[in-house]
């Protein structure tokens, strides 16, 4: 199995003069998407531009991409007189004030979720691993809910919502959470079952296409794959070709186990949802639940035991150096962390700003 990867990023559209979000009238996506063609869309929010990779045969391949991706997005925006940031809210701006981008699709979206779609001002990082075999993709989605929770803490990088210190690492999810259809899903005993779900969603009008089924972690509608979407988009990239590397490795683990008739223990919703709101309220600094020894255990133990556990696959899939940044998240602390420490020098809302575009750039 090669397990190929997709990435994709959402980043913020920022005024250099007053650091606010703003509006580019998808000019980013018109330009860029001369040379980038269909790896660059438009979003909801017009403050938005969000990047896909192509499929990636393995992590070097990732990086590659998502570097080139931030590079080119960053030079088209900076063309226009825009800069871009990659965080997972933006610190100061109001959901309020921001436009929608005119689209059927979102103007359906609205008259549905109403306030709830408008407010959902949030820039994510979405993780695709390839897996033809659907009722194994099942089995595996099972499994790693587990680790989605590990995942997050490592990703958390929105501190700041509309001018206020949160007191969360990641505020993100918590805006997230207001749609239906979101958060840790629940367990499916094969594909079927799963399909029998969505058919009973689409045919009561619940949904009218299974892509409105916004999990953490789900089977991707119309691509070959298993998507990860717990995630805040990192400040670099760096961190994210760490978590995509984590999270490539870890089905590749799950695999092997049940290629092995050997099988993760499977977790209720309600357990792991408990260490999902202390990744979110805490990031790496707090405690998670083991629950295999029914006791609180340090994130960052738990994250050295994460990778531990996925040793024995590393090297099969070349991305030791990758995963092992890990590491280097533990001891620099994630995006919240850094946007929380330059809050706590300068006390200036603005200078974070000016870190999260910095770091979005960063080594490209």
């Amino acid at each position: 199995m090669k397990f190929t990867l997709g990435i994709e990023e959402e980043y913020q559209v920022i005024d250099p003069k007053t650091r606010e979000l703003i509006s580019h009238d998808q000019q980013i996506v018109i330009n860029a998407s001369q040379v980038l063609n269909d790896q660059v869309k438009a979003e909801m929010h017009q403050a938005v531009v969000e990047v896909g990779t192509n499929i990636c045969n393995d992590i070097q391949d990732a990086r590659e991409q998502i570097t080139h991706l931030r590079k080119q997005i960053s030079s088209f925006a900076g063309d226009l007189g825009f800069k871009i940031g990659a965080a997972g809210t933006h610190p100061f701006s109001k959901w309020e004030t921001q436009l929608i981008t005119p689209n059927p699709r979102y103007d359906e979206i609205i008259t549905e979720l109403q306030d709830t779609a408008r407010s959902n001002l949030i820039f994510g990082l979405h993780v695709h691993v390839g897996m033809e075999d659907k009722n194994m993709a099942m089995h595996l989605v099972n499994a790693m809910r587990y680790f989605l929770p590990h995942l997050y803490a490592l990703s958390t990088n929105s501190p700041f919502w509309e001018g206020r210190n949160t007191g969360f690492k990641s505020y993100r999810s918590k805006v997230f959470d207001k749609f239906p259809r979101t958060g840790i899903p629940g367990v499916f005993d094969n594909y079927s079952q799963y399909e029998n779900y969505v058919n009973l969603l689409v045919k009561t009008n619940c949904i009218d296409n299974p892509k409105k089924i916004w999990w953490d972690i789900r089977i991707h509608p119309i691509f070959p794959t298993i998507e990860v979407r717990i995630c805040d988009v990192p400040l670099t990239v760096d961190e994210t070709i760490c978590i995509a590397a984590l999270i490539q490795v870890l089905v590749a683990k799950l695999h092997k186990l049940r290629t092995h008739n050997l099988n993760f223990m499977i977790y209720h919703r309600a357990l792991i949802n408990e260490n999902k709101w202390r990744a979110g309220r805490y990031g790496i600094d707090g405690k998670m639940i083991d629950f295999g020894l029914e006791k609180e255990v340090e994130t960052r133990e738990l994250m050295r035991e994460f990778v531990e556990f996925v040793d024995d696959v590393l090297d099969e899939l070349g991305s030791r150096k990758e995963v092992e940044y890990v590491f280097e998240i533990l001891k620099n602390g994630t995006g919240a962390d850094r946007q929380l420490k330059v809050f706590e020098e300068t006390k200036d809302l603005i200078k974070v700003v000016d870190f999260i575009t910095e770091q979005t750039i960063l080594g490209l």
